[in-house]
């Protein structure tokens, strides 16, 4: 039987006027139901960079037979039976530093002198020839496992300049006897999170090149997690001063071919490079004393004085490494403990309320439109990097409008950036609503980068005005926040001339110290925090 076959009808209008209409109420998409992210900017940084940025702050440790001498460049030729810290507690380091809300601490394994604070196969100019621990005492693992048990990341300095190696001078040989050294570090306490080294060295000293490509390659190899610290890299840099002060203008971006350990332009260092094609952030070190070493004769710096350094580093895009050296006897002076407390206290009375946290927000724009969360103004009141406001793209203003819902005083600025998409503000200003309804400007600022903090005259406003002038890409803003700082005392004529970079000698040019009001104060909030 023949099988039949029917002829399809031709479509109706009706037909083909209906399945244009279901086309156009149901669109095959060929691109995303969301909007994605904004592509980074490069350079970004690594995960390690990114957890030593996040860190903020840290301790450095500068501890050895210079302590027992009362010098700071010790000669090599001291007898190595003067260490002696009959009451050693690194225990005591990592909770004055854990309590003072630092949460990395760095150790002078061996100094410039040449003398190691581990029992080192390579040298005899070791804790192995003290009389100390009945010469099997190892300051270097009491500090891991002290580090490791409070949950403290370690880092630890090997000086390439040693002034009692014999070998010192002699390229091939000391480079090899560096890295046996290096790698005792880096292979028997456990994680280190940081290596710390650099260019010093006297004048009229020996010749010497490092091998330093080798030193960082081995480093990575051993320690994948540690950034390497220098005076210019590879993984973060020296600020330039020992002021612990950075630049007004801060890049985390840099060219490393530009720079030279030893050998780099301080003003290249403080003020990073826009242009540049590696992501390598600042350092800004600062001993809590006069000296790097502790001696009898020295007091250390006041808390205001530690707040003034952290707004001029922290502040600024860079992490704050403090020294604060252990006396002979093996512990952190009572003075110092002191000091870090009051300077924990400042921070947290200044820092723990975010005075904008219910501020109504309306943004210029939002990418993927104002009900995509994921860019929302309103993340950047929620603590953390990984979420933020990001406007839409290609617009050409960016601003953010604050209704704080009542009139509030305040006198710092803080605004982030999330650094895993790259740095990317370049300029931004704030202004305030005044009572006759005009718009004046409070302040303004360059970089941004993890963290910039402003500090300006106390003003009083209901409204603000965040305004990004400048970006390399896109702007995404992480954290927005304002302040009051009761402590500090901001000369608005010096802060109306404030330098693009700062130096060491600008270190106390903006902030006054007073003592009555600020010991008042103090202890009004040490009284609330105990009681």
């Amino acid at each position: 039987m023949r099988e039949i076959t029917q002829t399809p009808e031709p479509r109706t209008p009706n037909f083909i006027i209906l399945c244009l209409s279901l086309s156009l109420m149901f669109p095959i998409f060929h691109c995303a139901l969301v909007k994605a992210p904004p592509l980074p900017i490069l350079p970004i940084p690594t995960a390690s960079q990114l957890q030593w940025q996040l860190s903020s702050m840290a301790l450095f440790f500068h501890f050895g037979t210079n302590t027992f001498t009362d010098s700071e460049w010790g000669t090599g030729r001291v007898d190595p039976s003067v260490f002696n810290p009959t009451r050693l507690n690194t225990t005591q380091w990592v909770q004055v530093a854990k309590d003072s809300g630092f949460k990395r601490v760095i150790l002078t394994a061996k100094h410039h002198d040449g003398f190691c604070l581990w029992p080192t196969e390579y040298t005899d100019y070791s804790v192995k020839s003290t009389s100390w621990r009945n010469g099997s005492g190892d300051v270097v693992k009491e500090l891991a496992l002290a580090a490791k048990a409070a949950g403290v990341d370690l880092g630890l300095y090997l000086s390439p300049w040693d002034r009692h190696e014999v070998c010192y001078g002699k390229t091939l040989e000391y480079n090899e006897f560096y890295l046996g050294q290096m790698t005792e570090l880096l292979t028997r306490y456990g994680e280190i999170k940081e290596v710390w080294l650099d260019g010093a060295k006297g004048e009229r000293e020996k010749d010497m090149d490092y091998f330093f490509d080798s030193w960082f390659s081995l480093i990575h190899q051993l320690q994948p997690g540690a950034t390497i610290f220098s005076d210019a890299g590879p993984d973060t840099r020296w600020i330039g001063d020992e002021a612990g002060v950075a630049g007004s203008t801060c890049w985390s971006l840099f060219n490393r071919s530009s720079a030279k350990i030893g050998g780099t332009d301080p003003e290249y260092s403080q003020g990073g490079d826009p242009s540049g094609l590696d992501w390598v952030p600042a350092e800004c070190d600062v001993s809590i004393r006069p000296g790097w070493f502790w001696h009898a004769s020295e007091v250390p710096k006041s808390a205001i004085e530690l707040l003034d350094i952290y707004y001029k580093s922290v502040g600024r895009n860079c992490l704050m490494l403090l020294n604060v050296p252990p006396n002979s006897s093996g512990l952190i002076s009572a003075e110092d403990v002191q000091v870090l407390q009051e300077f924990f206290e400042l921070r947290r009375s200044i820092f723990s309320y975010n005075l904008a946290r219910k501020a109504i927000l309306n943004p210029s724009s939002t990418r993927g439109g104002i009900g995509d969360s994921r860019f929302d103004p309103s993340n950047v009141f929620k603590e953390g990097i990984y979420t933020y406001w990001a406007p839409e793209e290609n617009q050409s203003d960016w601003v953010l409008l604050l209704n704080l819902q009542e009139s509030v005083s305040f006198n710092v600025l803080q605004v982030q950036e999330p650094i895993h998409m790259g740095q990317r503000i370049s300029r931004f200003h704030l202004e305030i609503l005044n009572e006759d309804g005009k718009w004046r400007n409070v302040t303004n600022g360059t970089t941004v980068g993890y963290q910039r903090l402003l500090q300006f005259p106390t003003v009083e406003t209901q409204h603000l005005k965040f305004v990004i002038d400048t970006s390399r890409a896109d702007p995404l803003i992480s954290y927005l926040g304002i302040y009051m700082d009761q402590f500090s005392i901001v000369d608005s004529a010096y802060h109306k001339r404030a330098p693009t970079n700062f130096h060491s000698r600008n270190i106390h040019g903006s902030v006054k110290y007073f003592g009555e009001l600020y010991t008042t104060i103090l202890e009004q909030r040490l009284f609330n925090v105990n009681g």
